[in-house]
């Protein structure tokens, strides 16, 4: 069992005050009394509690951050930019998992607040149902926006120009001679696909024709489906080329492709998005649409921390990085093989 702050005192021969000022204001404590407090805090094995006294305060130790999916390498590219920005500050990101799911969002709010989290990142898993965030930060919870655009004068955000970022892809495709691109991604309600397939849409116009194949999520397993999807179009209507709301769903369409024994990207070329690490280790190098996304995680929290401090004099503001096209093997044109020479006898 843990020792207490009394038994510390106890046999350090203090009072409990004094121990709590080593603890907390070692500055007012002679520094014989220190040694001694901090020599039986050590021989008791005393760790502070320290959740009581944050409590008081009215200020946690603590942040959050809740992703849509954990299980994504970009969010967690994104929770070590958080993590790297707090970390000199003596604060701790506690991470939640909405799991896409909006009651499952709400019960983590709910609790965080109850925790008196010093702020929340979130990427909202819907963006149109702004109240709950509103009520959070009217109660005196901080919130930042994380791969959104905020929409509202009322919390920070940081985000990715997604449209420009589906142009890139499309225009890439454009380029590359195909005139058939599918987008494969979904739901639409979630605000970075809908904005990659607008940009997508764009490049297309007047260009080539856009097959839309919605997916319920953004998982590896969804684009193995949506690949079965475009390989049962008759080959006439088939897409020569796949542009993917991420790389998730785009590493799924290429192992579904490489199963089915068509080539990528001879007979169909691929487009991700994100630029995950796993990305340029495929089985075909994909390419893709590059995010900053440890920066992305960095920004949110240094905004959060300014709000925190500065809560009185905050200037709300809305950060927009730029995506950068990846190319690799997945959607290069393939070189033209040269005909062998003949072999002469000598």
């Amino acid at each position: 069992m843990t020792a207490s702050i009394k038994e510390v005192a106890r046999h350090a021969g203090v009072s409990i005050g004094t121990v709590s000022n080593v603890l907390n204001r070692p500055d007012l404590v002679a520094e014989a009394t220190r040694r001694r407090v901090l020599d039986a805090i050590a021989e008791l094995g005393y760790v502070r509690n320290d959740s009581a006294r944050q409590l008081r305060a009215g200020r946690s130790r603590q942040i959050a951050i809740v992703v849509l999916d954990v299980t994504n390498p970009f969010f967690t590219d994104v929770i070590r930019g958080a993590e790297a920005a707090v970390d000199k500050h003596g604060v701790m990101v506690v991470v939640c998992n909405s799991g896409d799911d909006d009651e499952r969002e709400r019960r983590h709010l709910e609790l965080l607040e109850e925790q008196r989290v010093r702020g929340v990142l979130i990427t909202p898993v819907d963006d149109s149902r702004g109240s709950r965030l509103e009520q959070l930060i009217r109660r005196g919870t901080p919130v930042v926006l994380v791969d959104r655009g905020a929409g509202r004068h009322s919390l920070c955000s940081v985000a990715v120009d997604d449209v420009l970022g589906g142009r890139l892809a499309g225009d890439h495709l454009v380029e590359q001679g195909h005139r058939r691109i599918a987008f494969v991604g979904g739901p639409l309600s979630i605000a970075q696909v809908a904005d990659r397939r607008a940009g997508v849409t764009q490049a297309l116009e007047g260009n080539a024709e856009l097959i839309n194949v919605a997916t319920p999520n953004l998982t590896v397993g969804a684009g193995r489906s949506a690949a079965r999807e475009l390989t049962a179009l008759p080959a006439a209507d088939r897409p020569t080329a796949v542009m993917c709301a991420n790389d998730l769903i785009a590493l799924g369409v290429l192992q579904e492709l490489t199963r089915q024994g068509i080539r990528v990207p001879q007979d169909i070329a691929i487009v991700g998005y994100d630029d995950i690490e796993y990305a340029a280790a495929a089985a075909v190098p994909l390419s893709s649409v590059r995010q900053p996304r440890e920066q992305l995680g960095r920004t949110a929290a240094q905004l959060l921390l300014e709000e925190v401090d500065n809560a009185g004099q905050h200037q709300h503001r809305h950060v927009v990085f730029q995506p950068e096209l990846v190319v690799r093997e997945s959607s290069a044109r393939p070189a033209r093989r040269r005909p062998r020479q003949p072999s002469v006898a000598s």
